[in-house]
Formats: structure tokens, sequence, C-alpha cells
């Protein structure tokens, strides 16, 4: 005979019984219709002012958009912190872990905001190298 597991919900806790659930799943479907209804509403009313819908481009352009946008913000980025790297580097700190271990102790953070690691300054200064900026 198979031995019965409890269901139990995070959010209801161990008192959620099956009628409950049977409530919840039910007014969440209805929650579904509702909304796929009003957007389905608003999207022919926007047809109607003349406002063309949809994506007018193709994946392989606005991937290219996408990844022309990440480089040149990822440029900039380089560009502003390289001053930094030039200075530590000025004051005798030469390899990527101690160069790494300064931008953290002077709370430098990445491009996405994170802790530095040798990869990073590493990406930085031959991003640097390839633009001239060294």
């Amino acid at each position: 005979m198979a031995q019965r597991v409890p269901f139990i919900v995070a959010e209801l806790g161990r008192d959620a019984d099956p009628l409950m659930l049977h409530l919840y799943a039910a007014l969440a479907k209805k929650e579904r219709r509702l909304i796929s209804e009003r957007t389905k509403a608003a999207l022919a009313a926007r047809k109607a002012q003349g406002a063309e819908l949809g994506n007018r481009s193709s994946p392989s352009e606005a991937a290219a958009l996408g990844s022309k946008v990440l480089v040149a913000e990822a440029d900039a980025f380089a560009a502003n912190v390289l001053p930094i790297i030039a200075s530590l580097q000025d004051s005798g700190v030469m390899d990527l872990r101690g160069l790494a271990g300064a931008l953290n102790a002077r709370g430098i953070r990445t491009a996405r905001g994170g802790r530095w690691h040798v990869s990073n300054v590493k990406n930085v200064i031959e991003r640097a190298s390839r633009q001239s900026l060294l």
C-alpha cells in the first residue's frame, strides 16, 4: 500500500485543507482568464488607434543591437575605472590579484556591482589595451 505524503503550501502552512486549495486554484484560474481578456481588449484598442503591434525587428537585429549596447557600456566602464587601476599600478601594485584586492579595499564595485576578482581586472585591462586606452 502506498504511503500518503502530506501536501504543504509554504504560504498557507499545514492547516491548508483540500477545499481551501481548490478555492485558491479556482480563483487563480479566473484571474488568469480576466488578465487575458483585459490584455486582448487593450491590444485591440491600440490596434484600432492605428498603433503597430509586435516586434518589428528580426531576432538577429535585436541581438546585434543589444550586443552593441553592452559593448559600449563595458567600454565606458573600463574607461572610467582604468585611471584608478593605473594609479594603483603607479603606486607599485602590479599583479592582478593585488589590483583586485586594492579595488575592493577602496570600495569600488565592478560594472555589475560585485567584488573584483582577477578575471575582472584582467578583462578591464585587456579591453583598455584593445581600445588603446593604456
